[in-house]
């Protein structure tokens, strides 16, 4: 639909609405210079939406989940700096990410009373009493419209939570629709103009939802998170336009919609992902002035080089074998002594590493601490493994667990066929009855039914798990404090053909 201009007598009917977007800010809080030109951070997108604000009167700012994490700006202080900061910056709504549960759900709630801004969420429960830990929605009323946010948060809340056993949330795609359906039915009286869906479950998650929705619930938008996905046009299903702005805040997505207030629905619109940079965005001096604050104390403590690689590693995709995550699993498997390491890809944030490494370099690439577990796998449970891994989902880079093999692996797998044509470990094939040693990171060794397709019962029968240390970010500063100059390629540790 093409965006229009309103003459005076159809502003009764007719409404103007910018509705402003980010998903996945991740604490990227400080400016970048690209190309030699001032691009991203909070200053330039607080002066952004304050110019906005001030052009039009019914301007909407959503955050669609994981404003935390990603950087020392964030981890120093556990999310309570990047309250500050997103208190400063004034969104009108924002739904949790699967981050947002890092620190903790009692810390989590804890934050939620320092902000000024409505937190939604329709699905985080208390188990004994079935009682949800945050409002499922938020209206905003404005310009005589009512206007419904309702938050879904992904599945992947629940494997963060495995230590919480109090909390509780549905799972499904399936049980997601039903609830916003009952959600929608709920507030039928008020005459709601526009429905937005706020959800952190990735953009192909995102098409399934709206295709098992039902028209009549009037859900016109859905602002998402999680995958990182950066469109140039929205994805329109069963008549919902689905729309993400990548990551970080380096743009904003931008909605300029006409909502007709008769019929409550969108009469036309146009989207576009705007570019956060000195060209279009002034910068906000007070914003500039929190974040110098918070960096000055940051600064002293990680400025210290603690590694050194022979040049910059890349870690440009998580859905492939790359150096920077190399580097990740040879550090775990040799300090560890496995005889394999599977280094979850999501735990390697940055895209880019060295070749000089700071503590604020290490901290933002690995900003999760915790143990590391030595599984017995049978070679025949460790290619079940691999088959999992590497199903047809991890291919659309959304919504699965991906893995960086450690040196000695060589894996070909077949998608067309479904099959690994080779999985040698050392130069030998990985014989199906020969137990080995693989080391397994804290998070996903508690979800090793999800995440590798095994069963506890079929791993321990094995031998009991061991913990091989308590802290890996100890075990890897330790790893690049003795051994100098890293950097290789990966090549051949996973090969995929058709």
């Amino acid at each position: 639909m093409e965006y229009k201009k309103l003459n005076e007598k159809s502003k009764e009917r007719y409404k103007k609405v910018t509705l402003l977007h980010s998903n996945d800010m991740h604490g990227d809080f400080l400016v970048d210079k690209v190309d030699q030109k001032l691009t991203g951070g909070v200053s330039m997108l607080s002066g952004y939406l304050t110019k906005c604000r001030n052009e039009d009167p019914n301007v909407i700012y959503a955050i669609a989940g994981d404003m935390f994490r990603g950087s020392v700006i964030d981890s120093e202080f556990l999310g309570l700096s990047t309250i500050q900061i997103m208190n400063l910056l004034a969104p009108d709504v924002v739904t949790l990410g699967n981050h947002e549960t890092d620190y903790g759900v009692a810390h989590l709630l804890f934050l939620e009373k320092m902000a000024t801004f409505p937190i939604i969420n329709a699905n985080l429960y208390i188990k004994q009493n079935d009682t949800r830990l945050f409002n499922p929605c938020y209206i905003m009323e404005i310009d005589d419209m009512k206007i419904l946010f309702i938050g879904i948060i992904t599945e992947e809340v629940i494997s963060q939570t495995k230590g919480e056993n109090v909390i509780g949330s549905f799972i499904g795609i399936e049980d997601a629709a039903k609830e916003i359906e009952k959600i929608c039915n709920s507030y039928n009286g008020l005459d709601i103009d526009l429905t937005v869906l706020l959800t952190h479950i990735g953009f192909e998650e995102d098409k399934k939802l709206a295709a098992l929705l039902d028209p009549t619930l009037g859900i016109d938008i859905i602002i998402g998170g999680h995958s990182h996905t950066f469109i140039t046009e929205p994805a329109v299903v069963n008549d919902i336009m689905i729309v993400q702005a990548g990551t970080g805040t380096d743009q904003i997505g931008r909605f300029d919609l006409i909502v007709d207030t008769w019929n409550d629905c969108i009469e036309a619109y146009n989207w576009t992902p705007v570019p956060i940079n000195e060209d279009s965005c002034p910068r906000d001096e007070r914003m500039e002035e929190l974040i110098g604050s918070i960096k000055a104390k940051t600064d002293l403590k990680y400025a210290k080089v603690v590694a050194n690689f022979d040049y910059e590693l890349d870690h440009h995709s998580r859905w492939i074998q790359t150096e920077l995550g190399g580097v990740f699993a040879d550090a775990m498997k040799d300090s560890l002594g496995v005889d394999l390491f599977f280094m979850g890809s999501g735990s390697v944030r940055k895209q880019h590493m060295g070749p000089i490494v700071t503590l604020q370099d290490f901290t933002e690439c690995y900003p999760y601490d915790g143990k590391s577990y030595g599984v017995k796998l049978t070679g025949a449970q460790l290619k079940k493994a691999l088959l999992h891994i590497y199903r047809d989902e991890a291919w659309l880079g959304d919504h699965t667990e991906f893995y960086q093999l450690s040196s000695g692996m060589h894996v070909i797998y077949s998608k067309s066929r479904h099959e690994l044509l080779k999985c040698e470990l050392n130069g030998e094939e990985v014989r199906d009855d020969q137990l080995y040693m693989v080391g397994i990171q804290e998070f996903h060794y508690n979800n090793l039914p999800d995440f590798f397709n095994l069963s506890y019962d079929e791993v321990i029968a094995n031998g009991d798990p061991i913990v091989l240390t308590t802290s890996d970010v100890t075990t890897l500063l330790e790893y690049f404090k003795n051994n100098k100059h890293l950097g290789f390629g990966v090549d051949g540790r996973l090969e995929v053909v058709e």
